[in-house]
């Protein structure tokens, strides 16, 4: 059986010369959920970035058996489903029904599987009766919830997102964390929110200065206060 995810050696530096990657190796199992964490710069949206091909980096990424390269990036970015720290980097459509069609029909499928995808994925999001709404009129809870709908309408077998919960009112972080928890795919989530990995993820993956410097049961290293200091993470009491 595939990993869902493999990272084998990945590096990558921007333009300017900034080191943001350095030998990251990393595999994910299907149906895990994994949290990347770390203080900022440490090169995680860099690495959430590398999993679709939005960035290449040197190194080898195989997406559930398939290497991403140029030659596969269409067949990668219908598996990896990306969600944006801001949904309005995802929302651009009048409508939210369009906002959310967008990917199948760019993927040439027939209109009545369109809507049968826009009708699955609103309903998987708890956002049914939004359909004809305005998106950038909505709060930003909804508005995170719509663009997960976004992604969820490509039928993706990987969910990758960065900070889901920036931004959100406590109430919209807890309705947003109870969905995270029920949808059945692979997640790797990118985030400063430690109440959430302690709650959501088995596993946690701490990144610092684009090495990873521990992997491994998320009870286990919340319980070293030392590993944490060092790296500018917080265990949630």
């Amino acid at each position: 059986m595939h990993h869902s995810i493999e990272i084998e050696g990945l590096s990558f530096s921007y333009p300017d010369g900034q080191e943001a990657l350095r030998d990251v190796s990393l595999a994910i199992q299907p149906g895990e959920k994994v949290a990347l964490v770390g203080p900022n710069g440490a090169g995680k949206s860099t690495l959430l970035l590398n999993l679709n091909g939005i960035l290449a980096g040197n190194g080898s990424i195989t997406v559930c058996g398939l290497r991403v390269e140029k030659e596969t990036l269409g067949r990668v970015r219908a598996m990896v489903g990306m969600v944006f720290q801001s949904p309005d980097d995802q929302l651009f459509s009048p409508r939210v029904f369009d906002d959310v069609a967008y990917g199948p029909l760019y993927q040439g499928l027939p209109l009545e599987t369109v809507h049968e995808r826009v009708s699955e994925s609103l309903a998987a999001v708890s956002m049914s009766d939004y359909a004809q709404r305005v998106s950038h009129h909505l709060s930003m809870g909804e508005k995170k919830r719509i663009a997960i709908a976004t992604v969820l309408s490509m039928n993706p077998e990987v969910l990758v997102l960065d900070e889901p919960t920036a931004g959100l009112d406590p109430r919209a972080r807890r309705s947003l964390i109870n969905l995270l928890d029920e949808l059945p795919l692979t997640m790797i989530v990118s985030t400063h929110d430690m109440p959430l990995v302690k709650d959501l993820f088995a596993r946690m993956v701490i990144l610092d200065r684009g090495s990873v410097v521990a992997d491994g049961a998320t009870n286990e290293l919340m319980d070293d206060i030392h590993l944490l200091e060092a790296h500018g993470l917080e265990r949630p009491y």
